[in-house]
C-alpha cells in the first residue's frame, strides 16, 4: 500500500463525486436533438483581435461524440476513485486534477480556434503529467510523468507550428472556416509541412510507433488515471485531430498512406506486445495502443464506410477499455496482485466483477450481440473498401484483432475461472461505487449491439458527417447475412482463440525475442536522455567555464559571425559611399575617435584607459555637433565624463593591470576586435547608403505640434510618445547613481577605517 494511503478510511467525496461530470454529460446529451438533425451549435468571443485569434467553441457530431464519452465516462472515474483511492491524503488534490483534466479534455474537443485548440492541448499535457506523476514518492511514476510530457509536448511544439501554418495557408485561424477550404490547403506549398507537423503531434500525442512507448510507461498512474487518460479521452486526443483536420488535409497520397502504414504498424506491434505481457494492466495498456493504431489506420481513408468503422470502433473501445481498466484495478484492490499467474477462479467470490468483465472482454474480443462484433464487421466492410491497399488494411485489422481476442481472453475471463489461486490479500467483492461503472459500461456495450440505431442515428452518423465534411448515411445491424466481413470474422475467432490456448510458450518466446532485440522504444529513450544530458554537461564546461575572458570572447565572436553571415548571404556589403563629401573636419574626429581606440586596448593603466575611451565618446559628440543634434551631443558628453569619473574613482582601489603572460592571447583579441568593428561598420555603412524609409519621421513631424504641443520633435519623443521608455531609463540612470554612490561611499569608509592606507 503506498505511504499516502490511510486503509479502510472512506471517502467524504462518495456519489457526490460524480455529479460535476454526470451533470455535464446530461448537458450534453440535451444537445443530441439539434447535433442529430444536422445543425451545430457555436458560441465565439474576441480574444486577441489585432492577431484574428478568437476564443470560439463548435458542438458538432464529431465533438459531441467526445464530449459525451469524456463527461460519461468521467462520471464513472470519478465515482470509483472515490473508493479505489479513499484514505489517500491527498485525494483532494487527485479530484483537482482529475477535473482539470476533464476540462482541458473537452475545451480541446470544443474549441473552434487552432490556437484555442492548441492552448487546451497543452493543457491537457500537464494535466496528464500531473496524474500520472500523482504517486510522486515513487520513481517510476515520476519517469513515466516526464517522459509523456516531453514526448507529447515535444509533439505539441511541431503541432503549433502546423497549426499557425495552417491557419495562414486558410487565410484564417477559426476551424470552421478551415474545414471548407480543403482544396485551397492542399494546393498551396505548405501543405507537406502543415501536414508533418500535425502528424507529429497526433502521432505523440496518441502513441503510433515509434512513440508508443511512453503510454504502456504512463500505467504507473493509479488505475483511475488508466482508466481515464489512456483508454477514453487523453490518448485519443490525436485521434480526434485526425478526425477534425480530415476535411482539410485528407484525400493526398502522403496523407493516405503516412495513416495507413504508420497506423497499421502500430497496430500489429502492439498487439504482439500485448500477448507478451504477464501484468494485466500492461496487456491492457498495449491493447490500446492497438485501437488508437486501427483508429488512424481507418482514418486515413477516404471512404465512408471506413470512416464510420472508426467512429464505432472509437465509441467500442471507450467502453470495454474504461471497463476493463476499472476490472483491473478490482482484482489488484481486493487480491494485492495484478499478476496473471497468480490469479484464477475469482467468479465464486467476485461474481459482479465477473459479470462485468466477461462482458466487456466479449465486446472487446467481437463476439455477437455485443457493439464490438458490429464494429469489428464495419472494420473489415472498411478495410476492404479502402482503394490504396484492402488486403494490407484488412490483413492488419485480422492479425490484430486476433491477438485482441486472445489478450481479451487473458485479461477478462481467466483470472475469474478455473481453480482458485492463493493471493496476496483475501479475495471478495467490491464496493458498489467500484462495479457499477465497469457494469454500466459493458452492459452499453451489450444494449447498443441488440438496438445498434440508438447510436447510428443520434452519434455515428452525425460525426461521419463531421469528419468527412459531407452528408453520409450510416447504417448498423447486427447481422449482414454471409459476406466476407463474417468470413474474416470466423477466421478472428478461429485465431484468435489457438493463440490464447497456446499463449504461454507464445508469451515465453516472445521474450526470448525482445531480449535479443538491440534496442527497445523505451531503452532507446534512456539512451536519448542520456546523450542530451552528456552534450549539456559537456556544453556547460565549454561556455560556463567561469573566466569572463572566454564569456566575452565568445560572445562577440557570435556577434561577428551571425553580422558578417549574414551581410554575405543578403549581399547587403556590396553597397557605395560618397566618400569624396567627407571634409578635413569630418577626419580630423575620425582620427581622434580611432586613436582613442587605440590606445584604450594597448595601456596597460587603466585608468588611462578610461580616459581613452571618454576620447571615443567626446569625439562621437564632435560628429552629433557637426550634423545637426546639439542637444544630443551635450547629453553624450555629460555621460562620458559621468562614466569616466565614476570608473577612474573605483578603478583606484583595483590592483595594477599587468600584461597577460599568455603568448598570443592579445593578438587573438586583436584580430576578434578588428571582426566585430568591421561587420559593424559594414552593417552601418549598409543601412547609411540603402533608401530612408520616413514613414515613421513623416509622422512625428505631424503629429508632434497638434498632439503633444512641442516643436522639439526629439524632446517630445522622449516625453510623451515613448514616455514608459524614457521613464525606464531613467530609473536605470538612477539605480546607476544609486549604485555609483554607494561604491564611492563605501570606498571612503573603507579608507577612513584603514587610516587612510590605500
Amino acid at each position: 500500500m503506498s505511504p499516502n494511503m490511510v486503509a479502510d478510511r472512506p471517502s467524504k467525496l462518495g456519489w457526490l463525486s460524480a455529479l460535476p461530470p454526470a451533470a455535464l454529460a446530461l448537458a450534453f446529451l440535451a444537445c443530441l436533438p439539434t447535433i442529430a438533425g444536422g445543425e451545430a451549435i457555436r458560441i465565439a468571443y474576441d480574444w486577441v483581435p489585432s492577431l484574428g485569434i478568437r476564443i470560439s467553441f463548435l458542438l458538432d457530431g464529431l465533438s459531441l461524440t467526445f464530449a459525451l464519452l469524456i463527461s460519461g465516462i468521467g462520471a464513472f472515474v470519478a465515482l470509483y476513485s472515490s473508493v479505489y483511492l479513499a484514505g489517500h491524503l491527498h485525494l483532494g488534490r487527485f479530484f483537482f486534477y482529475l477535473f482539470f483534466f476533464m476540462a482541458a479534455m473537452l475545451g480541446l474537443v470544443l474549441a473552434d480556434n487552432v490556437i484555442t485548440l492548441f492552448v487546451f492541448w497543452e493543457l491537457t499535457t500537464v494535466a496528464s503529467y500531473l496524474l500520472i506523476g500523482f504517486d510522486h514518492a515513487s520513481a517510476k511514476a515520476r519517469r513515466s510523468a516526464l517522459q509523456a510530457l516531453l514526448v507529447t509536448g515535444a509533439g505539441g511544439l511541431a503541432l503549433l507550428a502546423g497549426l499557425i501554418l495552417l491557419g495562414f495557408a486558410a487565410g484564417s485561424f477559426e476551424l470552421s472556416v478551415i474545414l471548407t477550404q480543403g482544396d485551397l490547403i492542399r494546393a498551396d506549398a505548405l501543405y507537406l509541412p502543415i501536414l508533418v507537423l500535425v502528424l507529429l503531434g497526433a502521432f505523440t500525442k496518441s502513441a503510433q510507433v515509434p512513440f508508443h512507448f511512453w503510454l504502456p510507461n504512463a500505467m504507473a498512474a493509479p488505475t483511475p488515471v488508466s482508466a481515464y487518460l489512456h483508454s477514453a479521452t487523453m490518448v485519443k486526443a490525436g485521434i480526434y485531430l485526425l478526425a477534425r483536420m480530415h476535411p482539410a488535409l485528407s484525400g493526398t497520397e502522403v496523407w493516405i498512406w503516412s495513416l495507413t502504414i504508420f497506423g497499421a504498424v502500430t497496430a500489429v506491434t502492439a498487439s504482439v506486445l500485448a500477448l507478451r505481457q504477464t501484468d494485466l494492466k500492461l496487456a491492457l495498456a498495449y491493447t490500446t495502443v492497438m485501437a488508437l493504431g486501427t483508429l488512424t489506420m481507418f482514418l486515413g481513408s477516404e471512404a465512408s464506410v471506413a470512416v464510420a468503422a472508426a467512429v464505432t470502433f472509437l465509441m467500442v473501445h471507450s467502453f470495454y477499455k474504461a471497463a476493463l481498466f476499472m476490472v483491473v484495478g478490482i482484482i489488484d484492490y481486493r487480491t494485492g496482485t495484478r499478476e496473471v499467474a497468480q490469479l484464477r477462479g475469482l467468479a465464486g467470490v467476485m461474481p459482479v466483477t465477473a459479470v462485468a468483465a466477461a462482458a466487456a472482454a466479449l465486446s472487446m474480443a467481437g463476439f455477437p450481440p455485443f457493439l464490438g462484433f458490429i464494429g469489428k464487421e464495419l472494420k473489415y466492410e472498411g478495410a476492404l473498401a479502402i482503394a490504396s491497399e484492402p488486403m494490407f488494411v484488412a490483413g492488419a485489422a485480422v492479425l490484430a484483432n486476433a491477438l485482441m481476442v486472445a489478450v481479451a481472453g487473458i485479461v477478462a475471463l481467466r483470472p475469474f475461472y478455473g481453480a482458485r489461486l492463493v493471493t496476496p490479500k483475501a479475495p471478495k467483492e467490491a464496493p458498489v461505487r467500484l462495479w457499477i461503472g465497469p457494469l454500466v459500461l459493458a452492459a452499453l456495450g451489450l444494449t447498443f449491439g441488440l438496438t445498434p440505431s440508438l447510436i447510428a442515428d443520434n452519434l455515428v452518423q452525425p460525426a461521419v458527417t463531421a469528419i468527412l465534411g459531407r452528408p453520409e448515411a450510416v447504417k448498423l445491424a447486427l447481422w449482414h447475412g454471409i459476406n466476407l466481413p463474417l468470413l474474416l470474422s470466423v477466421v478472428t475467432f478461429a485465431l484468435g482463440l489457438s493463440v490464447y490456448f497456446f499463449h504461454q510458450p507464445l508469451r515465453r518466446i516472445l521474450i526470448s525475442l525482445e531480449a535479443r532485440l538491440p534496442t527497445t522504444g523505451d531503452r532507446t529513450w534512456d539512451g536519448l536522455l542520456t546523450g542530451l544530458k552528456a552534450l549539456a554537461a559537456a556544453q556547460t564546461r565549454l561556455l560556463q567555464s567561469g573566466i569572463l575572458r572566454r564569456y566575452l570572447f565568445v560572445v562577440f565572436a557570435s556577434l561577428a559571425l551571425a553580422v558578417g553571415t549574414t551581410l554575405i548571404v543578403t549581399d547587403a556589403w556590396r553597397f557605395s559611399f560618397a566618400w569624396s563629401d567627407l571634409m578635413l573636419k569630418h577626419w580630423a574626429v575620425v582620427a581622434l575617435i580611432a586613436a582613442g581606440a587605440m590606445m584604450t586596448a594597448v595601456v596597460n593603466s587603466r585608468l588611462a584607459a578610461i580616459c581613452a575611451l571618454g576620447v571615443v565618446g567626446v569625439g562621437v559628440a564632435m560628429l552629433f555637433v557637426m550634423f545637426g543634434a546639439p542637444d544630443v551631443a551635450i547629453t553624450q558628453l555629460l555621460v562620458e565624463t559621468l562614466v569616466v569619473v565614476l570608473v577612474a574613482v573605483a578603478m583606484l582601489r583595483l590592483p595594477d593591470l599587468r600584461r597577460d603572460p599568455a603568448p598570443g592571447f592579445r593578438g587573438l583579441d586583436a584580430v576578434l576586435a578588428l571582426c566585430v568593428g568591421a561587420a559593424v561598420s559594414a552593417t552601418l555603412l549598409a543601412v547609411v547608403a540603402g533608401p530612408m524609409d520616413r514613414s515613421i519621421t513623416t509622422y512625428f513631424e505631424g503629429a508632434s505640434v497638434p498632439e503633444a504641443f512641442g516643436h522639439n520633435i526629439v524632446n517630445v519623443i522622449l516625453v510623451d510618445f515613448r514616455a514608459l521608455d524614457t521613464f525606464g531609463e531613467v530609473a536605470v540612470v538612477v539605480v546607476a547613481a544609486l549604485g555609483a554612490y554607494a561604491l564611492i561611499r563605501g570606498t571612503r569608509r573603507t579608507r577612513e577605517k584603514s587610516g587612510g592606507r590605500p
